[in-house]
């Protein structure tokens, strides 16, 4: 590579959000939304890891040393936010509401086809679930 190429992103090989409650935010994330909890290094503070399809979620619990856990309410779909890619967003959103998870945004169609929905885990991160279009 020389001086003046590009980097070269190859994926996003993690996104890290601060937690209040392990636990919850364990359920969320496993029993929720199927993800599996993975081994995590020895780290001086707490937090859990979980698979994604090729991208890990990092939970860090929060405490004095970190920024603080969630991003705040609002019905604001278009700030920061992350998305998962779902086989289907109308069987995730039943899915969610007969675990009575409220919508943010509820299913709808984005201009190019794709289906996309916005809820809140337990400390108030804004998740996004799409499909691609039909």
């Amino acid at each position: 590579m020389s001086d003046d190429s590009p980097i070269r992103v190859q994926s996003i090989d993690h996104v890290t959000i601060v937690v209040k409650d392990l636990a919850a935010t364990r359920r969320f994330y496993v029993d929720v939304l199927g993800m599996d909890e993975v081994p995590r290094p020895d780290f001086s503070f707490a937090g859990q890891w979980f698979q994604a399809g090729a991208t890990l979620i990092h939970t860090i619990l929060e405490f004095s040393g970190s920024g603080p856990a969630g991003l705040g309410g609002g019905t604001n779909t278009r700030g920061h936010h992350f998305a998962f890619l779902v086989d289907d967003v109308a069987a995730a959103a039943h899915r969610l509401e007969v675990l009575g998870i409220p919508f943010v945004s509820p299913p709808k169609l984005r201009p190019d086809g794709a289906a996309q929905l916005f809820f809140r885990d337990p400390d108030g991160h804004l998740v996004e679930l799409t499909s691609l279009p039909a």
